[in-house]
């Protein structure tokens, strides 16, 4: 199997499974998916065809390290993976152009839309969740912690200008700013959780679909600040500082597995993948959506992210061996509000 990357990054790699480096819990689940597969109508060492996949940089290094992993029980299949945006892979999947679209939000009423105008039928399958992180560069040494308000007031439209602005005792210098492309799922995250659906992000923005770019230009000024996934912080953290965010009860919280699992972190989200039904009934394609649910908790947490509690994994598990049709977060039309864990069932 061959997998490649469109859109690359243009000094540094994404942060995907070094090679080799497999735990005795992962070995265990590719033999059971490699058993799970001889013993089915057909031999995954005897799976031919290619699959095209795009959408988020938030979840491309778990689908890569999940088509890394692939490649050593169906040598046959060619994989693609893009790095579009989640808002561009949803173009691309509502097209009929993509097997599978990889998000970092739910598929949007608009998105919907249009693959109900192109008669593409899909199935949702939560996979991981993530922790967006706010990361200012080391050398700040005042921003202990934030607030979503003062998050509100750094990135909206006619928002602070100095560091002063936010805050009486932080320098009276320029901030600046990064965040991802408007194409990111992580980029209409934020704008709901912290500017609010009605609000504007400012345009005086450094803006990049690849996160590696916003790691270079925090990293590189004092006065900057951004945002992106919890996993491409982790792959920095020695060029970068995550800033824990105070909750609704107080508490300054920094973004990690733990804080993610209880609840505590204020500024987590699920992520999807897509797969288009029509490409699902292929063996390759389904045979690779199976290997991605077996084997991403342990990947998820070799790349940085958080693995879903058990009874989400069943669900998720259960709903796409049912092949379920369609999104459990838009009805007639409209987004459905309500936590993750409350509206997936």
């Amino acid at each position: 199997m061959t997998t490649t990357m469109t859109n690359p990054a243009p000094s540094t790699t994404h942060p995907v499974l070094r090679r080799g480096r497999v735990t005795a819990t992962l070995a265990a689940a590719i033999t059971i998916f490699s058993f799970a597969a001889t013993t089915s109508t057909q031999d995954a060492s005897t799976l031919k065809g290619s699959i095209r996949v795009d959408g988020s940089s938030t979840v491309y290094p778990i689908t890569e390290a999940v088509a890394e992993e692939f490649s050593k029980v169906a040598t046959k299949v060619s994989v693609t993976v893009g790095i579009s945006g989640t808002g561009g892979g949803f173009k691309r999947f509502c097209g009929g152009e993509t097997a599978i679209s990889a998000a970092s939000r739910p598929i949007s009423p608009s998105e919907v839309e249009l693959a109900a105008t192109n008669k593409i039928e899909f199935i949702e399958v939560p996979v991981s969740y993530d922790a967006l992180s706010v990361v200012v560069n080391p050398n700040n040494h005042w921003m202990k912690s934030v607030t979503i308000p003062q998050l509100k007031a750094i990135y909206s439209a006619g928002g602070a200008k100095t560091w002063k602005e936010i805050d009486a005792s932080w320098p009276d210098r320029p901030l600046k700013l990064f965040s991802p492309g408007t194409d990111s799922g992580t980029f209409d995250y934020f704008k709901e959780a912290v500017i609010g659906k009605e609000g504007k992000v400012r345009s005086d923005i450094s803006v990049s679909e690849d996160d590696n770019v916003l790691v270079l230009g925090v990293s590189g000024d004092q006065d900057a600040i951004g945002f992106f996934g919890l996993a491409y912080f982790e792959e920095n953290k020695d060029k970068l500082r995550a800033v824990p965010i105070v909750s609704a009860t107080g508490g300054a919280i920094s973004p990690s597995a733990s804080t993610v699992n209880d609840g505590t972190y204020p500024l987590s989200r699920p992520l999807f993948i897509y797969v288009n039904a029509k490409a699902a009934a292929k063996p390759e394609v389904a045979a690779f959506v199976d290997f991605y649910l077996t084997t991403c908790d342990e990947l998820a947490s070799e790349v940085g992210y958080v693995a879903l509690p058990s009874d989400l994994r069943a669900k998720s598990a259960a709903n796409w061996k049912a092949r379920r049709l369609g999104t459990q977060f838009v009805k007639d039309g409209k987004k459905v509000d309500g936590s993750f864990s409350t509206l997936y069932q």
